[in-house]
């Protein structure tokens, strides 16, 4: 069995990390690493998952600060993120390409819409309010199960 960590951060409206509860849930050998707040030491996995909101096309500075400091030969990664972009999948190939310029075999990602109230959309009070729900977060369980890790 492969050793498996998900390296995160989530911190607005926690909607990232309502989807790696789901998978922790479902699979409590899963490690959860805060990134910026616990040390991370890549050695100690096998597969490494890197996750967050999208924050101007991009994965939270702690999760790529973390992402480029890992050494990603001999190891599998993915990405799960969210987005308040509905099209929010024009992002997923960048990210594997991060993934792979590390040094990692890339096992793909996962994305849904979340609750984002970023800027003016505070006014209105944001869009996808109660995302990601249950669907998508047994979504998010699916891809990792499909991981076959």
């Amino acid at each position: 069995m492969s050793r498996t960590a998900i390296v995160y951060r989530s911190p607005h409206h926690g909607n990232t990390k309502k989807l790696l509860d789901a998978i922790v849930n479902a699979h409590p050998d899963v490690t959860l690493i805060h990134a910026g707040e616990n040390d991370f030491s890549p050695d100690m996995f096998d597969v490494i998952g890197f996750a967050s909101g999208v924050y101007a096309g991009r994965l939270h500075r702690t999760v790529r600060k973390a992402l480029a400091s890992a050494d990603g030969k001999g190891r599998k990664a993915f990405v799960i993120y969210t987005c308040g972009d509905t099209l929010g999948e024009k992002y997923g190939e960048r990210f594997a390409d991060d993934l792979q310029k590390q040094g990692f075999e890339s096992l793909g990602t996962y994305w849904c819409t979340g609750w984002d109230t970023f800027g003016p959309l505070r006014l209105i009070g944001g869009v996808h309010k109660g995302k990601p729900d249950a669907e998508d977060m047994a979504g998010a369980v699916q891809f990792y199960e499909s991981l076959n890790l």
